[in-house]
Formats: structure tokens, C-alpha cells, sequence
């Protein structure tokens, strides 16, 4: 079995639990009302700063000239990309200046990131590579589910449509055979350590729908 299909089969429950919440189906449906939908796109925004650094780092730890330079096209897609769609919407939910400027990233996103980061600094290639796989693939999963809802809320049509594209999925299949490349190399006490990290990669983007919906916010 691949090892990327092992990790995936380990992470079902979750993604299943991420694909019926009432975020991602309200997106679908048009009722997620649109305050939750600003938190979770300031909160994101936060997140992709830090992922960009982390796919950097996959580009410092690669182990070749060419997996480097791929790397360092993903940090300029989620820049190009991600955050250049960050920007329009947040013009379209009205989200000011003063309002970044006050942000404050939510427990859950806050951890999440330390747990990318953790796995940058402190692991090799191949934990990079587990820890931010589940962000490219879980939502190209999402996007393909999400495929033909019609919302009527614009930004939620067009974050669909983002997700779904052909694009989008070569980006993801690129990295899910990388991950799978580096998995033959290294032993098996890595393998599993990198399935750790996919799977605590998996169940925080869970929580961050979650963190969204409600509305996470520092308890004191």
C-alpha cells in the first residue's frame, strides 16, 4: 500500500467529520451566516503566512536542487494564490484596517501553526512534507464534494470554485507523490513519526472549521 493511501485511510474519521461539518455544508447551502466566515478568513490569512514559511523551509531541507525549486513555487503559489484571494474577500466582507491591525490569531489557529512549525524546525523533509499535506489535500477533497452547489452568497461560490480546479488537484498530486517518494527512503520509526504528523495535521483542520463556527476567541 502507498504510504500516502495508509495515511489518508488513518485519517478518514476526521476528513469524513470535516466534509458533514455545519461550516463547510453551510458554505454549500449558503446559511453560514457571513461573521463566521470573516473569522475563519482572518484566521486563515494568519495560517497561510506561517505555512508559506513552512513550505520555505521544506525548500532549505529538500533534499535535491529540483524538489527546492518546487517547493519554492508552492511558497509563491500560496502567496500568488491564496493570499491574493484573501484580499479580495476581505474587501467584500468589509474587513478594515484597524481590524488587522487588532487581530489576534485564535487558540486553534495559533496551535495549529506551532504544530507546523514544530514539525519545520525540529523534523527532516519528510515530516514537513506530512505536516502540510492534509491543508493541499483536504481541501481539494472539499472543493471536488462542493462541486455544482450554487450558494447564493458570491465569496462562497467562489471559494468552491477555487478548491476544484484542475490546477488545484495537480498541485495536490504533486505533493501526495513526494510524500510518497520520501516515505521508500527513510525507516520505518520515520514513517511513523510522519503519520503522526499527518494525523495531527488532520484533526486541526477539523478544528479549525470548528474555531471558525464558533467564533473561537481567547477564554480570559
Amino acid at each position: 500500500m502507498l504510504f500516502s493511501k495508509r495515511l489518508r485511510e488513518a485519517a478518514d474519521a476526521s476528513w469524513q467529520a470535516s466534509f458533514t461539518h455545519p461550516f463547510i455544508t453551510g458554505i454549500a447551502d449558503g446559511s453560514l451566516p457571513l461573521d463566521r466566515f470573516k473569522h475563519y478568513m482572518m484566521n486563515d490569512a494568519y495560517y497561510l503566512a506561517c505555512y508559506a514559511q513552512v513550505q520555505a523551509l521544506g525548500a532549505a531541507k529538500a533534499p535535491d536542487l529540483h524538489t527546492s525549486s518546487r517547493m519554492a513555487v508552492h511558497v509563491q503559489g500560496t502567496y500568488g494564490a491564496e493570499l491574493s484571494m484573501h484580499e479580495k474577500f476581505s474587501g467584500m466582507l468589509g474587513i478594515t484596517d484597524e481590524e488587522r491591525a487588532a487581530f489576534q490569531p485564535a487558540p486553534t489557529a495559533y496551535a495549529y501553526t506551532s504544530h507546523l512549525l514544530r514539525a519545520a524546525y525540529t523534523g527532516h523533509f519528510g515530516d514537513i512534507m506530512a505536516a502540510i499535506l492534509p491543508c493541499y489535500w483536504l481541501y481539494y477533497e472539499i472543493g471536488e464534494r462542493l462541486q455544482g452547489a450554487t450558494p447564493e452568497e458570491p465569496i462562497y461560490r467562489e471559494w468552491i470554485a477555487a478548491y476544484g480546479g484542475d490546477w488545484f488537484r495537480d498541485l495536490v498530486q504533486e505533493q501526495v507523490d513526494r510524500l510518497d517518494r520520501i516515505a521508500e527512503g527513510v525507516t520505518e520509526a520515520d514513517r511513523t513519526r510522519m503519520e503522526r504528523q499527518f494525523l495531527i495535521s488532520s484533526q486541526y483542520e477539523y478544528q479549525f472549521w470548528d474555531m471558525a463556527y464558533r467564533k473561537e476567541a481567547w477564554p480570559v
